[in-house]
């Protein structure tokens, strides 16, 4: 099978830089299977689970938001925060689920509501995944 050059990016570091078998990633409209030979395309991404898989190994980062940049040879994601599941504390996972929880009760608008709430759904969606 042929591989992609995946580097995920955070502001503090570059977490990662391999060549993989495939990377599934949180886009906005849903989570996306990237593969050598993909079309070329800009995605923002929303938060939630990058996993990657090489040789049957698979890698799991949580990541907050960010935009990710694939072609046929190359997916790069720039991510707002990029944590290694391995390195992920559930209670600093369930405080941010709390936080998210009171910024979605004190939206003050349905714009802010419907973000808070999203990132309410994909921070279950990481817990879930423990």
């Amino acid at each position: 099978m042929p591989k992609i050059n995946f580097d995920l990016v955070s502001p503090e570091r570059l977490l990662l830089s391999q060549p993989v078998d495939m990377v599934t990633i949180p886009g906005t409209e849903g989570y996306m299977g990237v593969m050598a030979g993909h079309m070329p395309l800009v995605s923002a991404l929303r938060a939630g689970m990058i996993d990657m898989m090489n040789d049957g190994v698979d890698t799991r980062f949580f990541i907050r938001g960010g935009f990710a940049e694939v072609s046929a040879t190359q997916i790069t994601v720039l991510a707002e925060e990029a944590i290694p599941m391995t390195e992920l504390d559930l209670a600093v996972l369930d405080q941010r689920i709390k936080d998210a929880q009171d910024d979605e009760i004190a939206a003050k608008t349905d714009a802010e509501r419907l973000k808070a709430a999203q990132l309410v759904d994909d921070l279950k969606l990481v817990r879930a995944a423990f």
